[in-house]
């Protein structure tokens, strides 16, 4: 079958979600879990995840932060937020630096496995904003960046403007299934 004849094999159109851009409902918080552990780089991505979000329209007063000890502590602290109910999506920040060891892969594969397990489990978008990173030089250029250019090339930004695009998805998933489809 060619790809023209293909084409005209399918009836409609296929509907599509997760248009990027799509503008936030009023309201909304927005957690934002930070470990304190390699603070000069994690402040720097809780910067740049609190620029990204207001520039999507969250209001900062909407957005609460929690600093715990570590980057392994971050998932009690973001399962506790989800769980509550106030919050359409929860990012962990972190910046784990490999050492003389292998603990740091440890915390890791620890760290990102519950923050996935977390966010099937609750339904919302817990999202994984943790550095693995082999020095420090690496960690502060993936937290860098200022206001005046956008924390370009901040993961905090990129986190932020995740959580931003789950909950519109999400949002959206939900409305349309809440929808009688028409024939």
């Amino acid at each position: 079958m060619t790809a023209a004849a293909s084409s005209t094999a399918i009836a409609g159109s296929p509907r599509e979600f997760g248009a990027a851009g799509a503008a936030l409902p009023a309201g909304l918080r927005v957690a934002i879990v930070v470990s304190r552990y390699n603070e000069p780089i994690t402040r720097r991505l809780r910067d740049g995840a609190v620029h990204a979000l207001t520039a999507a329209g969250i209001v900062a007063d909407a957005i609460d932060i929690a600093w715990v000890p570590g980057s392994f502590e971050l998932t009690l602290a973001a399962d506790r937020l989800a769980a509550s109910g106030r919050y359409a999506a929860v990012l962990c920040l972190g910046a784990i630096i490999k050492g003389e060891t292998s603990h740091d892969r440890h915390i890791a594969s620890a760290v990102a496995g519950g923050i996935e397990q977390i966010g099937r489990h609750r339904g919302l978008p817990v999202l994984f904003g943790v550095l693995t990173c082999d020095t420090l030089a690496q960690a502060m250029a993936r937290a860098g960046g200022s206001p005046a250019d956008g924390f370009a090339g901040n993961k905090g930004v990129e986190c932020a403007s995740a959580a931003v695009e789950m909950i519109t998805l999400l949002r959206a998933l939900s409305a349309a299934a809440s929808r009688p489809e028409t024939a």
